[in-house]
């Protein structure tokens, strides 16, 4: 049922109350849970504002990690380094990651590695393990890195012969969906079966992954990422295309059907009922592109136009709508589903803009309320070589201390940068390594972004060679 002027006018007072407009040089942000105006958070016994953050990042001596003081790091896993289990390599071009609870203080961690394409072009594929491959001439996948209490790490593939595995999603039932952000068929750039799903990867029970099957109900496009409302059972998926710009998705589940651990590769391909997001304000007026948004603190109403063909053998799912009939954005990234919703990214809009220009936002859905709420919104970056400001905010997680941490993939000095409750940013982590070399031409984007189970540990990869590390430090509330 289409959401009511009213209904959505009612809604707007209570989505948008407490939003609080702050920045730093560069950038405009709200963060989750924003507070009221007259709140103190992130001011000194003498209600003076504080810094937020951690201080300033100090340069690494080893080259690779700048951290503020009493912040460190561990290499996890390193493509061309460490081995997997097999004694192959650890694969390259690291990208999505979560982290899930294993048995005896164990972390278990889900890499994709987003290799596009033929196996031949890439000089660390994920290798093909017998039983866990899709399509064999695909270079991309997953592995599942097990980090011990006492520091020892193994790997094993989770799905082989996938392509650009880019981010995904965790699911409420402790598995991880993997998306492959592509349209190739079989016969396009060497595959040998139909790509752009999403998969599922469990990564407590290695039986569970074998003869791979992807979840068709969710739809062929360029996937991005993924969220499982657990209430409700929605699933919400974004998508990183243009021409035209990509689209906000949700996935109904049939009626009777219990998610759980396997459940979703018994789905038929046409399970379900997959729509893409409409948009529209307080007035009524339509939305064709979120980048039309320039304050924190604006809410819009949603409905949602079903998919006419979600298979998109003959026509890309989001040109198979006329441009009056749903609401795009450029860049869709990450997703986190936190606070009864699903936050999510448009990263940058510049030239490609229909409305104004920016280097990213972060959206709130509210499913209850049927609305969404721009939480972030970062300025054009004037001076990406600068460390000043942030641009091209890509995955995300909610922090439980507090606010988000964002992955940077935009230009020049690449970051892991925290926005708080409050609504302000401050740099995590910079990218320093070997930048000029064959190996790091240029800096790297920064992936794959979530703390460990119990808290106390960032996981974060560099994509480029593909590297997991591991930070620790004293994590508290960041103002």
């Amino acid at each position: 049922m289409p959401l009511s002027r009213r209904d959505f006018t009612a809604r707007t007072v209570i989505a948008g109350a407490g939003v609080v407009l702050t920045g730093t040089v560069g950038a405009l942000a709200t963060a989750p849970g924003a507070l009221a105006a007259d709140d103190t958070t992130g001011r000194d016994e003498q209600g003076r504002p504080c810094e937020p953050g951690y201080g300033p990042l100090l340069a690494d001596p080893a080259g690779l990690l700048a951290l503020p003081a009493g912040f460190g790091y561990r290499v996890i896993t390193h493509s061309g380094v460490t081995t997997l289990d097999s004694g192959e390599s650890t694969p390259s071009n690291h990208d999505g990651t979560a982290a899930f609870e294993g048995h005896r203080g164990v972390t278990l961690l889900v890499n994709n590695h987003e290799l596009k394409g033929k196996r031949a072009g890439w000089a660390h594929p994920v290798p093909l393990a017998e039983g866990l491959v899709y399509d064999p001439a695909a270079a991309g996948g997953c592995t599942v890195v097990e980090v011990r209490r006492g520091g020892e790490v193994a790997e094993w593939v989770g799905v082989a012969g996938t392509s650009t595995n880019c981010a995904g999603g965790a699911t409420p039932w402790g598995t991880w969906l993997t998306c492959e952000e592509t349209e190739d068929l079989a016969g396009k750039n060497g595959m040998t079966k139909d790509h752009g799903y999403v998969f599922e990867v469990d990564p407590h029970d290695r039986r569970a992954n074998r003869d791979p099957q992807p979840v068709k109900a969710f739809g062929r496009y360029a996937h991005e990422a993924v969220v499982i409302d657990p209430r409700q059972g929605h699933a919400y998926l974004t998508e990183d295309a243009s021409g035209p710009n990509g689209l906000l998705y949700r996935w109904t589940p049939p009626s009777g059907f219990r998610h759980g651990r396997g459940k979703l590769r018994t789905l038929a391909a046409d399970a379900g009922v997959l729509a893409a997001a409409k948009c529209f304000d307080s007035a009524g007026r339509f939305v064709d592109d979120l980048s039309r948004a320039t304050k924190t603190g604006t809410v819009y109403g949603v409905d949602w136009v079903n998919v006419p063909d979600r298979e998109a053998r003959t026509v890309s799912v989001r040109k198979q709508f006329a441009d009056v009939a749903v609401t795009r954005a450029r860049k869709l990234e990450g997703m986190w589903w936190a606070d009864g919703g699903a936050y999510f990214v448009s990263s940058y809009a510049r030239e490609e803009s229909p409305g104004a220009a920016h280097d990213g936002q972060v959206w709130f859905y509210d499913p209850k309320r049927r609305t969404i709420r721009l939480t972030v919104l970062l300025g054009v970056n004037a001076d990406p070589a600068g460390d000043g400001s942030f641009d091209g905010p890509d995955n995300i997680t909610v922090s439980p201390y507090g606010g988000l941490v964002i992955a940077e993939d935009g230009s020049g000095l690449q970051h892991l940068f925290g926005a708080t409750e409050s609504g302000r940013t401050y740099p995590l982590a910079r990218n320093e390594l070997n930048i000029g070399t064959a190996e790091a031409p240029e800096y790297s984007e920064f992936t794959g972004v979530c703390f460990s189970p119990d808290g106390r540990t960032l996981y974060a990869n560099i994509q480029e060679p593909g590297i997991m590390l591991a930070i620790t430090g004293p994590w508290r509330r960041a103002h």
